[in-house]
């Protein structure tokens, strides 16, 4: 038996941190937007006589192997013995599975991204694994589950719940978390995928995120009611509901100022979130007249962010990344499953 799934991985516009629980309840008008794209974790599984799992991980360039024995609940789940595979190992027990399986698996976003790969590879592993054991699927009890364990790994707090979503619907999303439930919109259209996919450009930066910059130090800011803190994500929770519903309304341009503020706005509340090479290199461009502004990808200090421009120059947009050891990655918005 086997059985292939793949996910996409989210570009988030607008909305980041927001998704952190009980923070999406304090704040005013929470919604998170992000979009799913082109680049897709990739899950196969296939049955084995094997007493144990074994795992091929595309990401790592690594094979592991484990026996039924060494596989129990204490060191899978209290344990950090088994260190890149306990996310995945924690995945199968939720489906009380230790043997007879081989995963073939790849999160589709390079390392320390800031794109959500892992979270998004952790739903389409979920989604495949109900198929493998005929468990029935549901959406909210994946994201739930999946969350969850991503939560107890970090141990740093809870997983916001936004980079789930993209891979199990496609899309362009528009992601609010009520009482006891998250609530997903579709906002999908060709226009709007036309229009996102000319007019911003997916770089990686080549820089590694920085520990330090992360939602555990902004959640526990957010919780000592430091002044910054409180009015910088209230001040996103507005702009990121405006770009909501500069969306609804097709207000297009108004959009893209939008996320271009809500990126400027991120940077002056996490000092650091913006690297010195980020911002030399966007310097240069804002001197050509095309760029609107940039936006970070996930918790920033490296990894990818979003160029926002005008929809022109793409010649020496291309050029002065090559020339800052930056790479274009591919930047396509997917239509809803």
């Amino acid at each position: 038996m086997q059985v292939t799934n793949t996910g996409s991985v989210r570009v988030d516009l607008v909305g980041g941190t927001l998704d952190i629980e009980p923070i999406n309840l304090i704040i005013k008008n929470v919604v998170t937007l992000n979009v799913a794209t082109g680049l897709k974790a990739s899950v196969k599984l296939t049955r084995t006589a094997f007493d144990g799992v074994e795992i091929h991980s595309a990401d790592y360039n690594k094979n592991y192997l484990f026996t039924s024995a060494e596989l129990t609940e204490d060191r899978v789940v209290y344990s950090r013995d088994f260190a890149e595979m306990s996310f995945v190992l924690q995945i199968l027990r939720l489906f009380g599975i230790n043997s007879h399986i081989k995963l073939e698996l790849s999160s589709g976003a390079p390392a320390g991204s800031g794109l959500g790969g892992s979270s998004a590879m952790g739903v389409t592993l979920y989604r495949a694994l109900c198929n493998f054991t005929g468990y029935n699927y549901d959406r909210h009890t994946a994201v739930m589950r999946v969350k969850a364990v991503e939560s107890r790994i970090l141990n740093q707090g809870m997983a916001g719940y936004q980079d789930y979503f993209p891979a199990l619907t496609g899309g362009v999303l528009a992601i609010k978390g009520i009482e006891g439930e998250i609530k997903v919109e579709q906002l999908y259209s060709e226009e709007l995928k036309e229009f996102l996919e000319k007019h911003l450009t997916l770089i990686s930066s080549g820089q590694s995120r920085q520990s330090g910059i992360n939602n555990w130090e902004v959640y526990k800011s957010f919780f000592d009611k430091k002044p910054e803190v409180v009015q910088g994500l209230n001040k996103i929770a507005e702009i990121s509901f405006q770009t909501f519903n500069a969306i609804k309304t097709k207000q297009w341009d108004k959009m893209l100022s939008l996320i271009a503020e809500e990126g400027l706005e991120r940077e002056k509340l996490f000092p650091g979130i913006t690297t010195d090479k980020i911002r030399q290199f966007t310097s240069e461009l804002y001197k050509d007249g095309n760029v609107i502004g940039l936006k970070m990808c996930g918790a920033g200090g490296g990894g990818c962010f979003i160029l926002v421009h005008k929809g022109i120059g793409a010649d020496i947009i291309a050029e002065r990344v090559k020339a800052h050891g930056m790479t274009i990655l591919p930047f396509v918005v997917e239509a809803p499953l």
